[in-house]
């Protein structure tokens, strides 16, 4: 697993939150950063300039999607890839979030012990 990487998560869920940052610490030894909101999840980004942004799709008021687009709008952070975290899969969900732009998509619930390698996997980040 490559270490010294910088994980932002962006999910109104306290559960997944917290099970992604435990994941990601402990089985891959990243730093991991978290937002509860969209809004809060752009502040952090630009303060933090995490490695890669783990971001939900269904949230209140700022949904991922529109986060994306706010994150790929501002010079400071529209470099940090963005792997959308989502409970829809359908196809035409992947095309569309494939469309966006985003480097990557993880159905919830995912696996805990291979959301890091997942992550690696995505992004290409060779051993």
């Amino acid at each position: 697993m490559v270490a010294g990487k910088r994980i932002l998560v962006i999910d109104d869920e306290d559960d997944i939150r917290e099970i992604a940052q435990l994941s990601l610490e402990m089985v891959a030894g990243w730093e991991v950063l978290t937002a509860s909101s969209g809004g809060e999840g752009l502040q952090v980004a630009s303060a933090g300039q995490p490695d890669v942004i783990l971001l939900d799709v269904m949230m209140p008021e700022m949904d991922g999607p529109a986060t994306f687009r706010q994150l790929q709008a501002d010079s400071s952070t529209k470099h940090i890839p963005v792997i959308l975290l989502t409970a829809k899969v359908l196809s035409e969900d992947k095309r569309l979030f494939s469309d966006l732009g985003v480097s990557a998509i993880v159905s919830k619930p995912f696996d805990p012990m291979t959301l890091a390698a997942d992550i690696a996997e995505a992004l290409g980040w060779a051993e």
